[in-house]
């Protein structure tokens, strides 16, 4: 094997912002160790003659520059050979995403994988918070125009939000039925999440980082001024804040039971001492926020899990 090699799947990174960033936060701790760092774009991933290869680059990062990156050397990777890989691409959880979990499972016996694709395959971040229902705002999960109706007359203000999709896309806040809307959400998306509304969400939410089914830290995120939704992405700011004694009991269930899943690494969320259904399991994020307010560097963390 040739040491000291990690490969990230996932966006390019003149898409990523270092500013936030974890799959960047995580790569330049690792960088650190004296790791190489190879990272190739889901598209670029194939099997040759039984071989998993990526056609992808070796980078150097370095956070004080404008242009954080320095694309070293481009090559096809044999990720057999690579120490560990990090599948860090953002949903949707489509067939393209699939189809590399296929693929890594090939050679997962021989790399350790985080998440293990067959993990985040069994996973559905929305779908798998079914089981902790009792911990959640009132929740459907469904494709039955008829449910949904029945949904709303019982609760009036309603999420809905498709099973797939994440950063806050196509979620819409509903203050009365919408029949067409409604039916154009089911036919782009077919299952949805529809989700009594909690207002205390105006406050913020809460996101918990789960690492080797252990609770490691949080942080708020607070929407904009007229906004419900609470992503950083869609203008949510973050500040410090601490867990309740019930969400640390939930978040530690939870985070035992995604070990038992093979679960490495995870984000879960909390509107009001309640479980919002997010388990993000394909390309957490927050690391890096968290850094910045509390000044705990959980990708050591990370890595010391590990045993990189």
């Amino acid at each position: 094997m040739i040491k000291k090699i990690v490969a990230f799947q996932g966006n390019h990174p003149s898409k990523l912002n270092p500013n936030t960033d974890t799959t960047i936060f995580l790569a330049n701790e690792i960088q650190n160790k004296k790791y190489k760092i190879f990272y190739y774009e889901p598209k670029n991933l194939s099997i040759i003659n039984s071989t998993v290869i990526a056609s992808g680059f070796f980078i150097r990062l370095n956070y004080k520059k404008d242009k954080f990156f320095k694309i070293i050397k481009k090559v096809k990777l044999d990720l057999s050979k690579c120490n560990f890989i990090l599948i860090r691409q953002d949903p949707p959880f489509n067939l393209e995403y699939i189809s590399t979990t296929y693929i890594l499972d090939t050679i997962k016996d021989k790399v350790k994988i985080i998440n293990n694709p067959t993990s985040i395959r069994n996973v559905s971040e929305k779908l798998f918070s079914a089981k902790y229902q009792k911990y959640m705002p009132n929740t459907i999960f469904t494709q039955s125009v008829i449910e949904i109706k029945k949904f709303f007359k019982k609760h009036k203000r309603v999420i809905i939000k498709p099973i797939h999709s994440f950063s806050g896309n196509d979620i819409h806040l509903l203050n009365k039925f919408k029949f067409k809307l409604i039916n154009r959400f089911l036919k782009k998306h077919n299952y949805i999440m529809c989700q009594k509304y909690l207002p205390k969400i105006s406050k913020g939410d809460k996101r918990v980082f789960l690492i080797n089914g252990k609770v490691y830290g949080v942080i708020s995120r607070v929407p904009k001024k007229g906004s419900f939704l609470s992503n950083m992405s869609k203008g949510a700011k973050p500040i410090n804040i601490k867990l309740t004694k019930k969400e640390i009991k939930i978040s530690k269930l939870i985070a035992k039971d995604l070990k038992k899943e093979n679960i490495f690494f995870a984000g879960i969320d909390f509107i009001d001492q309640k479980l919002n259904g997010d388990i993000n399991v394909t390309s957490p994020t927050g690391l890096k926020t968290y850094f910045d307010l509390s000044g705990i560097n959980l990708a050591k963390t990370f890595w010391k899990e590990l045993k990189a």
